[in-house]
């Protein structure tokens, strides 16, 4: 696509979107983002005034303002979602009618109004847990939960409404890490620096679940690809996208070579059938996409926040949890 395209980024104020956005206008897109803003105009604080950024407070479900929006627009990246099990679980009919009832529609909208590409983030958690060692695209699809249920029904539905013109890509990113505008510290890596860093101190639950990760950094820098590759070799795909595949208890450890020896490491028995990993050989051997960052540069990247106060409270506060931020922000 030109790189002179105008994108609208669901989500784009979260943990991925507020990364990616300021990569998108400095690719020369216009950007808009579409975003609930539940945690506030901060983490795009940077790019507010850019000249070609416009921010839209409004529900991905109002179709009647994403059919304002999305005229203009050359290309979609859907982001917005309620995002992982535990606050998909908070509200089930909520988190069918954002991450489900709204896509159809969305993806209809964005194609008659014009739109030439579709990029959806969806999860690697819709494989289920896998014997094979490399688990790649082509392996059957057996979500355990609702989030990841309505995650691949989703991707068969953006398949099916491909058509010339419209091309369609889904993502199926690992688990994100690493420092964000609008931190999360919900997800496995951080959560276990933020006790490191804080309380010298790593509590993992089970630890022998797998738990493929990447950096907030490179799933970015994947959206702005799809942005970029010919239609031919993303139209109708799939693809994962990840570093490496460690275990709780190795990415404890990990943490720990980062942050420091006095760290100590309580390991509890915790029945979590979660067990994911995932092969991201596809991305690389067709498009030569790889994965810059490690799990260790998002460790050090928290560490050098924390260190410069840009995340205070990290312990206690609700707006690093979607979890807690969901139940005291309620949505309907």
């Amino acid at each position: 696509m030109e790189t002179n395209s105008t994108v609208l980024v669901t989500g784009g104020a979260g943990y991925v979107g507020s990364v990616l956005v300021p990569k998108l206008l400095a690719a020369g897109h216009a950007v808009k983002v579409l975003d609930l803003f539940l945690y506030g105009h901060a983490p795009l604080g940077a790019v507010a005034a850019h000249p070609r950024f416009t921010a839209i407070a409004g529900d991905l479900r109002d179709e009647q303002l994403l059919a304002q929006i999305l005229p203009g627009c050359q290309a979609v990246v859907h982001l917005a979602a309620i995002s992982n099990d535990p606050s998909f679980d908070l509200d089930p009919e909520l988190g069918k009618s954002v991450n489900y009832d709204s896509f159809r529609p969305l993806v209809r909208l964005a194609r008659d109004s014009g739109v030439e590409r579709f990029i959806f983030a969806s999860s690697s958690s819709v494989y289920g847990p896998k014997e094979e060692a490399e688990v790649t695209e082509d392996l059957p699809l057996n979500p355990l939960t609702g989030y990841s249920r309505y995650k691949a029904i989703c991707e068969e539905e953006l398949l099916a409404e491909r058509q010339p013109g419209f091309t369609t890509v889904s993502i199926r990113p690992a688990t994100v890490c690493g420092y964000s505008p609008r931190l999360r510290l919900d997800v496995v890596v951080n959560i276990l620096t933020n006790q490191a860093y804080h309380r010298r101190q790593i509590t993992v639950l089970g630890g022998e679940q797998k738990r493929p990760n990447i950096h907030v950094e490179d799933i970015a820098d994947v959206y702005v690809q799809m942005l970029q590759y010919p239609a031919a070799a993303i139209d109708g795909r799939v693809f994962n996208a990840g570093m490496r595949n460690h275990t709780v208890l190795e990415i404890a450890h990990i943490v720990r070579e980062v942050v420091g020896p006095d760290v100590e490491i309580e390991v509890t028995p915790y029945e979590d059938r979660r067990s994911y990993h995932i092969s991201s050989e596809t991305l690389r051997r067709e498009l030569g996409w790889e994965a810059q960052r490690s799990l260790e540069d998002a460790v050090r990247g928290l560490l050098a926040a924390f260190d410069a106060g840009l995340v205070p409270e990290a312990l206690t506060d609700p707006k690093f949890f979607n979890v807690e931020t969901m139940r005291a922000r309620p949505l309907s």
